[in-house]
């Protein structure tokens, strides 16, 4: 079977035109480094002309990025490629049929994650757009983060049934999952090591020489399509699982009176041979589109599993647990509101919140699964005012985004800090004292963005992430 396969690729010579379908986050970087190696001729960007997205096609045809936020070299790097004629973006999938290989990065949401179902619609249909126009001889891989096993059942399903040919025999198959964050997708790319998976070791091979053309420092990790799979799904678990013991820290430091970030930084003093003491911050929660729903297609991968699971009988995934810890940190932001309020003689109903940062994660305009949204709609079915301000999130469904900050704060009996955007770390006691016009406003930093003891002595009531020292203070008249 490889062997057809691979005398089938050795007769096509080098990969030199190569198709991105999805034109977000991780494939117009992806689309752009492509088409700035010299190894390759041209890169086809493919974006479905929608009313939602169909503005990106002629943004990034005139070398614009359309992501918001910081990220570094991206738009630059756009305009040098498409006046260079080595990129262009077009809704035009039937071009498919011109590339020597073709990535999809294609998000895959969890439709319900108790049931372990996850929304494959849009994969699916661009997996079928693939395969009407798949030739013998291309290379499909799969970028997207999916349940493990799916490379080699439905995708390959899909793209047999479509195309006539087959998969390892017609054309190579391969996962090799995105491993980027926003604010710094080019350097991720360039510098973090790429795991490539292929169904066999033709596919594996050709994937190889897709993706290395575009490595700085970063290698290629070799391996199967289901080992891509799981690795993928595992470090996200991993930095979920990271991450909610920093915020079980941090709850237990509140319960016990003390500063969660003098427990990190003793932690995090121990080093040596041998010695691995890595841990993360607490924060409000855990958002964005890998982490709230990556546990769960690792988990979903096991159901789905050759053979059953031998596990302590009845025991919960520390990994799920995981998650129900991240989940529940908005709701501990809206416990320490309600708290804090009540210390200046106000119910939560009818009071006027102030919530800084919508955004899930700093200085970008990600918003994809934010914990902001689930504080949003309790405070809401509470009673309160609401208003959010954000400099980087242009717009939300059904949210109303401000973009001046003192009018979001001006009248507001509590200012809940939810986002750790640069713009908040020079927030001023007194000046936002004098917008409230309180003698004591609640401050709730749920990102250790601000000096409590400043807040404090300017007589308000503050309340943090982890900070059990400071979370009882008495009051200053």
């Amino acid at each position: 079977m490889s062997q057809k396969l691979e005398t089938i690729l050795n007769g096509k010579g080098p990969i030199k035109k190569i198709g991105v379908i999805g034109m977000g986050y991780v494939g117009i970087p992806a689309a752009a480094l492509f088409a700035d190696s010299d190894k390759f001729d041209h890169v086809l960007g493919f974006q479905r002309d929608s009313a939602s997205s169909g503005y990106k096609i002629e943004m990034l045809n005139r070398g614009e990025s359309p992501l918001k936020g910081e990220e570094p070299g991206l738009e630059e790097l756009l305009k040098k490629v498409v006046d260079a004629g080595k990129f262009e973006c077009t809704p035009d999938f039937s071009r498919i049929s011109e590339v020597d290989a073709i990535t999809l990065a294609i998000q895959t949401p969890f439709a319900d994650s108790k049931a372990l179902e996850p929304d494959f619609g849009a994969l699916k249909d661009g997996i079928r757009n693939v395969g009407k126009y798949l030739r013998s001889g291309m290379l499909v891989v799969l970028e997207s983060t999916i349940t493990p096993g799916t490379t080699e059942t439905m995708a390959r399903d899909i793209l047999e049934e479509e195309s006539g040919l087959i998969a390892g025999e017609d054309f190579a198959l391969a996962h090799a999952p995105e491993r980027v964050m926003v604010g710094r997708l080019l350097r991720n790319i360039q510098e973090h090591d790429r795991i490539v998976g292929g169904i066999d070791q033709p596919s594996t091979d050709r994937a190889v020489e897709l993706y290395s053309p575009v490595l700085t420092k970063g290698k290629v990790i070799a391996m199967s399509a289901t080992a891509a799979e799981v690795t993928k799904t595992a470090e996200n678990t991993f930095r979920d699982l990271q991450i909610a013991a920093a915020n079980q820290l941090a709850l237990y430091c509140e319960s016990m009176g003390i500063n969660v970030y003098d427990v990190r930084n003793g932690i995090d003093s121990l080093k040596g041979e041998g010695i691995t003491r890595a841990i993360l911050w607490p924060g409000a929660g855990v958002g964005g589109h890998c982490l709230t729903k990556d546990t769960y297609h690792l988990e979903r991968g096991v159901k789905l599993g050759v053979e059953a699971l031998d596990y302590p009988q009845d025991a919960e995934s520390i990994y799920v647990l995981a998650r129900r810890v991240n989940d529940f940190m908005p709701v501990h932001m809206y416990n320490l509101t309600v708290a804090a309020l009540k210390r200046i003689g106000k119910d939560i109903k009818d009071s006027k919140i102030a919530m800084l940062g919508w955004a899930f994660i700093n200085d970008s305009d990600d918003a994809r699964n934010p914990p902001s949204e689930p504080y949003r709609d309790m405070i809401i079915a509470a009673g309160a005012d609401l208003r959010v301000h954000d400099p980087h999130v242009l717009n939300y469904p059904d949210l109303e985004i401000h973009k001046n900050i003192n009018e979001v704060i001006s009248g507001s009996d509590a200012v809940v800090i939810f986002t750790g955007h640069k713009e908040y770390f020079s927030l001023k006691p007194d000046e936002i004292k004098k917008l409230t016009g309180n003698e004591h406003t609640v401050i709730i930093d749920g990102r250790n963005v601000i000096d409590p003891d400043l807040y404090i002595d300017a007589g308000f009531v503050y309340k943090g992430i982890g900070r059990g020292d400071k979370n009882r203070h008495e009051i200053v008249n």
